[in-house]
């Protein structure tokens, strides 16, 4: 037999994976686990722990074949119900067969906050363009095209990577400028186009903004969620990831938040049919663990002891350079971080909410996977971050998703039952970080789970109370029942436990920087609540929950994106570039996990209720 023939014996050999709702399938031939070959293969699986088997989110239904059989981590995770329906958790199985599957998970449209308070300031763009008139060359004077381009910058010189370029644009050029430093130069007059974009790369959402940068207005703006999804939904995840594999994992990274980033470029452009080639720069405002992976830095350093990140200073980069697609000479300015786990995204809304020129005592609070507060006072800054973890945005918990269309952002409980308020007015399918801490908040009111965090015993109700038939039991554990029908949607201990330890986090954080600044919560002037989850957080919640202390309830100032609003004025701005800079320089850092005490107040701040 040929080796021909073997080969094509072989590739018909290789077992395939049909996908009900595509009406595709695909090979395989490795060892890999179902969820790591259909992300290999594009194919979207929610998996918020980045297949390590403690989420229970990556699942999928056997149609036909055979999987190998359950292990003990799908039998705790599963309900009996789902195992008998041939339900399976993509992370756990090793497929070895033909099989066919069904996905239990579709991509939804989802609620992403993309605009946010803005301070006055003043308009002066680093990038600029001017009209030149360059001198064309005769047989009595035969002056070089440089020679000539020179002349009119007053005989400053021109990058030789312009003259490659610029296809010898005699006549009427337009140069593009960054600062004093020509970086490109078209032909005839194209002042009338100067596009810059501003764009906000969180952990769970990424925003960009396309400018007009001749008047400062905004024209187009489009969202995501940040296509690094796939690596876990939080930065220490993703950074096990990167640890994990480490033969390509950092490029992987970097490629695909730049592949993102391209695609809302695109977008952006086509809503306001501008052509990508007139974006001549692009600020960007992340996190630094983002920054780290958009840069194709190893960011692991972020994640283990002394958590040094490799930089924080802000960076000015050639466009091309990350493979980000504008015009010739574009660049991409990324703003500075303080520390690991206070980026760039806090440093430009601490810019935004002036909280350098504070006079009073102001707090600011970003809350999502991890809180990072700020405090200013009277315009001095300290600052700390606390791991909230990703409870706060729906996940880790037992019927939690991101907000999106079919999430229950508002429980209300009464007497005559259980409202909800769910994105896009659908029939609930989850619910989302502002859905749990209302449904938390509801809970504690009516008395359903006490201070320490446990549900009340059920024996311990009379069946005419209301309460009664909202509790049921899972073996001895207890269960709170917020839909009954079609799809039971459930609150568990685990559920009240996560959300606890969110709370503890930030209200400890909150306390430990008063304490550290030598203020008490009655000095506080306001408290400034910026971010994409916390725009959806009612005082209510955050004071009814007591992640916030129930004395700053009327202080309450929400700012929206700011992390966006600052990439917005350093594209539109270079003084407030560089007193972002200044500013990152300023800023003090507190470890909380370093502070004497920290253990004992942490331990007090997950009680429910408020600690004075």
């Amino acid at each position: 037999m040929s080796l021909f023939v073997i080969k094509k014996e072989m590739v018909e050999l290789m077992p395939k994976i049909f996908i009900k709702q595509l009406g595709t399938s695909f090979e395989y031939s490795s060892k890999e686990n179902l969820l790591q070959l259909l992300l290999d293969d594009d194919i979207f699986v929610d998996n918020p722990c980045n297949g390590k088997g403690s989420c229970g989110k990556c699942k999928v239904r056997l149609l036909e074949g055979k999987l190998p059989e359950l292990t003990p981590t799908e039998v705790k995770l599963l309900k009996k119900d789902e195992i008998e329906a041939g339900i399976r958790l993509a992370c756990l199985v090793v497929p070895e067969e033909d099989i066919t599957i069904e996905l239990l998970q579709k991509e939804r449209k989802h609620k992403i906050l993309t605009t946010g308070y803005m301070p006055d300031f003043q308009f002066k763009p680093a990038i600029s363009k001017k009209v030149l008139e360059i001198e064309k060359p005769t047989l009595d004077n035969q002056i070089s095209f440089e020679d000539s381009l020179c002349q009119v910058l007053g005989n400053k010189k021109v990058n030789w990577q312009i003259l490659r370029e610029c296809e010898g644009s005699y006549g009427i050029a337009t140069g593009i400028f960054n600062e004093d430093e020509l970086i490109a130069l078209e032909a005839g007059d194209t002042t009338a186009h100067l596009y810059g974009v501003a764009i906000d790369i969180g952990t769970t959402t990424v925003v960009a903004a396309l400018i007009d940068m001749s008047s400062g207005e905004e024209i187009a703006t489009a969202s995501s969620i940040n296509p690094q999804k796939k690596f876990g939904l939080d930065v220490l995840t993703r950074i096990t990831y990167e640890l994990e594999n480490p033969e390509g994992s950092i490029e992987e990274l970097q490629r695909t938040i730049v592949e993102g980033i391209n695609e809302l470029i695109k977008e952006v452009c086509s809503e306001a049919k501008v052509n990508k080639e007139n974006i001549y720069e692009i600020t960007i405002a992340a996190n630094c663990t983002m920054m780290h992976f958009l840069l194709g830095i190893d960011a692991t350093p972020i994640g283990k002891s002394p958590y040094a990140p490799i930089f924080v200073k802000a960076k000015n980069i050639l466009a091309k350079d990350l493979g980000i697609k504008a015009a010739k000479g574009a660049r991409v300015y990324c703003l500075p971080s303080v520390s690991s786990y206070i980026g760039a995204d806090i440093v430009a809304g601490a810019y935004v909410c002036e909280l350098h020129k504070a006079k009073e005592n102001v707090l600011f609070i970003d809350i999502g996977t991890n809180g990072e507060i700020v405090l200013s006072k009277g315009g001095k800054l300290l600052s700390c971050s606390c791991a909230a973890g990703p409870a706060l945005e729906g996940m880790n918990i037992s019927s939690g998703m991101r907000a999106a269309e079919g999430a229950i952002e508002d429980v209300v409980i009464t007497e005559k039952g259980i409202e909800l308020k769910v994105i896009g007015e659908e029939e609930p399918v989850g619910i989302c970080g502002s859905g749990i801490l209302a449904v938390v908040k509801e809970l504690l009111r009516t008395g359903i789970v006490k201070k320490d965090g446990a549900f009340i015993k059920k024996e311990n109700l009379e069946e005419s109370d209301y309460r009664y038939d909202l509790i049921q039991l899972n073996g001895k554990k207890r269960e709170f029942v917020l839909r009954a029908t079609p799809k039971q949607l459930l609150i568990t201990q685990g559920d009240i436990r996560q959300v606890q330890l969110a709370k503890g986090a930030i209200l400890s954080g909150f306390h430990a920087l008063l304490k550290q600044a030598g203020i008490e919560m009655n000095e506080l002037y306001k408290v400034m609540i910026a971010g994409q989850f916390g725009a959806h957080l009612p005082a209510d919640s955050l004071v009814g929950t007591g992640i916030l202390p129930e004395a700053v309830r009327d202080k309450l100032v929400y700012v929206g994106n700011s992390s966006k609003t600052g990439a917005y004025m350093a594209l539109m701005s270079l003084k407030a570039r560089q007193e972002m800079e200044t500013l990152a320089g300023k800023m003090d850092y507190m470890e909380l996990g370093a502070s004497e005490g920290y253990e004992k107040l942490f331990s007090q701040c997950l009680i429910f209720g408020d600690k004075n």
